[in-house]
């Protein structure tokens, strides 16, 4: 039987190959993507030492409300800053990006060595596919292993509970392969540059109570 994760594999091969990223886990949203981006370079900072400047993770106060939220539950804290920004803009010091507004041939050939872009797929954005999704983008083989675990509930995709032997942390948070296979049909006819997509009318995230 014809594993029903292959068309999985197959649009993140696609978009590997739109994007000039080596490689892509594909999510449920960009937010997810997001979150799990951020969560790998938390577990990976605590797990290996890694330098970290320390501080929050600063991102604009204008964007969608599901960022910040994302970036707490990945482990951090935030900061806002009044920026203007068109089509993506980088979780700094993360080397983790954010461009649900922007989908275009060889965007990942732009982005220095070990970054994760997280794009977006929602009905409004240049995909379009009707139930969303969003995928991370990156050069890390390592860590694109252990993020298609952390959005399968942490383990290997369509392994049954059985068969798993190695797990990790995770969320449910895969693409199904419907919504994967509505992505490769309309990446087949997607223009290959695209515009930045307009920005929505965020509200400004550092007057809500929330994240004070």
């Amino acid at each position: 039987m014809q594993n029903p994760y292959q068309v999985v594999h197959d649009f993140e091969s696609a978009l590997c190959e739109y994007t000039g990223a080596p490689y892509c886990v594909t999510t449920t949203s960009c937010t997810m993507a997001i979150l799990l981006a951020c969560r790998w370079h938390y577990l990976d900072i605590e797990e290996k030492g890694y330098e970290y400047p320390g501080g929050p993770v600063t991102i604009p106060s204008r964007t969608y409300v599901g960022v910040p939220m994302s970036i707490i539950h990945a482990g951090f804290e935030v900061s806002f800053h009044d920026t203007k920004w068109r089509g993506d803009y980088p979780l700094h010091p993360l080397p983790v990006v954010d461009s649900a507004r922007l989908l275009t041939t060889g965007m990942y050939e732009w982005q220095d060595p070990g970054t994760f872009v997280c794009v977006s797929f929602h009905p409004t954005k240049h995909l379009g596919i009707s139930t969303g999704g969003g995928a991370i983008l990156l050069d890390d083989p390592e860590a694109a292993g252990i993020l298609r675990m952390m959005r399968f509930d942490g383990r290997d995709t369509g392994i049954q509970l059985q068969s798993q032997k190695d797990w990790v942390m995770g969320w449910h948070a895969n693409m199904s392969p419907m919504a994967a296979a509505e992505g490769l049909l309309r990446l087949s006819t997607l223009p290959r540059n695209n515009d930045p997509l307009p920005n929505s009318d965020y509200p400004d995230l550092s007057k809500l109570e929330i994240f004070k």
